[in-house]
Formats: C-alpha cells, structure tokens, sequence
C-alpha cells in the first residue's frame, strides 16, 4: 500500500483507530478523523510512533463541511487524491440489546441516524471529487443491519440504511463500494464485549486492496480468513 492515501472516519478508537494503524503499517498515507481535537492529536502521535504516516482533523461527520475539509486535506496528504476510504464513524445511544424501539426518544433516534447514515452518506459524497478512478469505500456495518434482532432501535436501523447506502453508490459509481461487518468487537459501543478491534483491522486493509469481487457486498470476518488462508 505504499503511497495509497485512506481516509478514516472515526479513527480515534476501537476498530477505526485499529484500522488506521493496520493502514499506515502497511505502507499508506492514513487521514483519520474524530470529534474530540485531543483524541486525533493523540492518535497521529500513536500512528508516526510505529513509523508510519498520519494526519488527522477535527471532524464530526454530522456536518458535511466538516467532512469536505477532511477530504481536502486527506488530498494535499497524500498528493495524488485518495485511494480508500473507511466510513467508519458511529454512535450508539443506550445499552446494546436493550434500546427498543418501542421506547428509544426521538433525539436519539435522530441522532443515531444523522451519524450513522447521514454520516455515511456526506463521507462518500464529498469523497468522490479526490477519489481514485480505482478506488474503493468501505462502510463499518453489523449483523444487526441486515438481521433483525430486539431491542437495537436505531442503531440497527442506521446501519441499514447505511447497507442501503451501500448498494445505491455500487450501483451508480464506477467504484468499488462495499459494507466490512467485523462482527461483535469488544468497543464502547458494546461495553468492550466481543472481538479485540486489533484483531479484526487486517479484515479492513483486505478489503481495500486483495478482496475481488465485493462491489455491493457486505463482507465478514469468515470470508476475510477463508481468503487469506488459502
């Protein structure tokens, strides 16, 4: 991967942050973003300690301007535009399993939706004007997306409109475009139980660069370890 410039949203901990690192490890120019100025001056710091090359920006994918100056400077980064990028910034509102919809507030619902697909959304449409003629989007997904299970509200229901987004762009650009579901992954968002976002970040670097004919597909971790075993 060397010289290819990725751009990740969310980049500030669990799998974004490990993907970052999984990134510059093999050779690429990482753009990260998070809403916490701290945390993205931190995880730079963290990424060129291991040798390799970051930049990071104050962004929060809510706001598409935010954005727009993330794939502007993602751009400059890498100097020939960008060649991946990880949709990959979320949030959830509650305790996972027990946020049903029956009962979830609208201000959660909201918000859950503006980052979880709005954010995907603004994240590929102000990617396309520097992305490559050959580059790909990943979008972070769950099971939850397209397997219906009780008391997930709107997380689950954003992460579907996020496989959704996925399938529209595949369909109308001459891009790969394609969901990366890395299963349960012991983050925040799961009070740590689940997968080490380590352990899964080598599932996202495929993805981007060895993983054939995935456009339009949501791929997972038994696809990634079947492929890369052989």
């Amino acid at each position: 991967m060397d010289e290819l410039t990725v751009v990740v949203t969310g980049g500030t901990r669990g799998i974004g942050k490990q993907a970052a690192r999984a990134f510059a490890g093999e050779g690429a120019n990482v753009a990260l973003c998070g809403r916490d100025a701290d945390a993205v001056e931190a995880t730079v710091a963290d990424v060129e300690s291991t040798g390799g090359d970051a930049t990071g920006l104050r962004a929060d994918v809510r706001d598409e301007f935010d954005v727009e100056r993330l794939m502007e400077t993602a751009a400059r980064f890498g100097g020939d535009g960008i060649d991946v990028v990880v949709a990959n910034a979320g949030v959830y509102h509650g305790t996972p399993g027990r946020t049903p919809l029956t009962a979830e507030s609208y201000a959660a619902f909201d918000d859950t939706f503006r980052v979880n697909c709005r954010g995907v959304y603004a994240t590929i449409r102000e990617a396309l004007p520097h992305l490559a003629d050959d580059g790909r989007v990943l979008v972070t997904t769950g099971g939850v997306g397209h397997q219906s299970k009780a008391g997930y509200g709107s997380y689950a229901v954003s992460k579907a409109g996020a496989e959704a987004l996925v399938r529209g762009f595949s369909a109308e650009l001459d891009r790969t475009v394609a969901g990366v579901d890395p299963g349960t992954v012991a983050t925040g968002m799961t009070d740590g139980e689940g997968r080490d976002p380590e352990d899964v970040a080598g599932l996202f670097v495929w993805a981007a660069t060895e993983a054939t004919e995935i456009d339009g597909d949501i791929v997972g971790v038994k696809r990634w370890r079947r492929a890369t075993s052989e």
